[in-house]
């Protein structure tokens, strides 16, 4: 089975779940932040990894 999950990215403004990624849960232990575009708050914003 592969260790590389989905996991879901929320925006850290609105809340909003916008995007669906991957992370190998082996080599990164910590909590995925990227800056992407939220089409609802209408600017790049800091996304999180959200939980299940």
């Amino acid at each position: 089975m592969s260790q590389n999950n989905l996991i879901k990215l929320a925006c850290g403004t609105c809340k909003r779940i916008n995007y669906y990624t991957r992370k190998n849960r082996k080599r990164v232990e910590r909590k995925i932040e990227l800056k992407k575009l939220c089409k609802w708050c209408s600017g790049r914003t800091v996304h999180k990894e959200a939980k299940k």
